[in-house]
């Protein structure tokens, strides 16, 4: 398995792209409300991509058709961006992107509350979160990709979630996915031994309840399997001397 460990020139190309992510997220944040389609999130997260001199990841990655995977309630991930998709008061909605600059990506997601939600949701958002930090915590020099998997799973699991398994992060540079992949639960060999300059995407998906996740008819939308909601967040990172830089925040 080869993973790339990046020159500091490509990696303050990275940062760049991070910074720019970073910022469109938070627009769109800001920008959900009820009433709004999942199509008018998709558009206007390509504006401002494109407004920060960056290219839309995500716009034609093996056929995807959008900028923005807008994914609703019990949809965890890809989901496709529809005019007739509305987002109501008390819904949650994922929002992943990606963002190239100068030839190099930066990815994250974050799910957001549409207006008041209840504290059962709030709850899976948070967790959510907090495991990427608990994953992130292991991913210092000389540890291994299975032991950010492993703590983000058993943070998740103590809370009474599920981690999605059918779905993984991965190695980022100059392509959207490289070596390697970073699932959120335990594997059965430690994987490759983490150094510095490397980068990763790591992105915790995870349900309310059961880990079984359903492809929808559009061959890209994926579903929880038993309706329950999901939640995602995602960052871009930098594996240093001492603790991980975060490039996408």
């Amino acid at each position: 398995m080869a993973v790339g460990i990046k020159a500091e020139s490509e990696i303050a190309l990275m940062r760049e792209a991070g910074k720019r992510l970073k910022f469109v997220l938070s627009e769109l944040e800001s920008y959900i409300k009820p009433g709004l389609s999942t199509f008018d999130i998709d558009k206007r997260g390509e504006e401002l991509i494109r407004k920060c001199e960056g290219i839309p990841s995500f716009l034609g990655y093996n056929g995807f058709p959008a900028s923005i995977c807008v994914s609703v309630n019990d949809q965890v991930v890809h989901g496709i961006p529809d005019k007739e998709h509305f987002i109501e008061e008390g819904d949650i909605v994922s929002l992943d992107a990606g963002l190239i600059y100068k030839g190099f990506h930066a990815d994250a997601a974050r799910t957001v509350p549409v207006g008041k939600i209840i504290p059962e949701l709030s709850d899976l958002i948070e967790v959510t979160k907090q495991s990427f930090y608990e994953g992130i915590q292991k991913a210092i020099i000389g540890n291994h990709i299975n032991d950010i998997s492993i703590a983000i799973q058993n943070y998740v699991e103590s809370h009474g979630y599920s981690v999605v398994r059918d779905l993984a992060g991965h190695g980022i540079g100059c392509n959207l996915h490289e070596e390697p992949d970073i699932f959120n639960f335990r594997q059965k060999t430690n994987g490759i031994k983490i150094e510095k300059n490397m980068t990763f995407a790591i992105e915790p998906m995870v349900n309310m309840g059961g880990y079984e996740v359903e492809w929808g008819e559009d061959g890209w939308t994926v579903y929880t399997a038993d309706y329950s909601f999901s939640a995602h967040y995602e960052n871009t990172i930098l594996i240093t001397d001492g603790e991980p830089e975060i490039l996408t925040l």
